[in-house]
């Protein structure tokens, strides 16, 4: 059964740093697709950041250049450090997996973590 656990999620103030983590079980990070996504409170889920089988990475243009998606095979865990937070970053995050490696279907999600920005 494949399980994605997101943590470091909390209130940080505009301009400060949060590293999200992912860790799953159940499933290999490594050549898979895998990605973040947000959702703030009446707005779509939109896309964050994903890294692809091959290691290419590729960004949100609202979050490009603060953001960093990186993972760690070895620790089976997906990271997301986010620098220079907005308040329009504030939003409930989520890791996801494809569900069809290498391909980008992602279908594998965690429960999410809060992530508060104040001004």
């Amino acid at each position: 059964q494949v399980q994605l656990v997101e943590s470091g999620g909390g209130s940080v103030q505009a301009g400060g740093s949060l590293r999200l983590s992912c860790v799953a079980s159940g499933y290999t990070y490594s050549r898979s697709c895998v990605g973040w996504f947000r959702q703030a409170p009446g707005k779509e889920r939109e896309e964050v950041a994903r890294i692809f089988s091959d290691g290419r990475t590729t960004y949100a243009d609202s979050v490009k250049g603060r953001f960093t998606i990186s993972k760690d095979n070895a620790k089976n865990t997906l990271y997301l450090q986010m620098n220079s937070l907005k308040p329009e970053d504030a939003a409930m995050y989520y890791c996801a997996a494809t569900v069809s490696p290498p391909l980008c279907d992602f279908g594998y999600w965690g429960q999410g973590t809060q992530v508060t920005v104040s001004s």
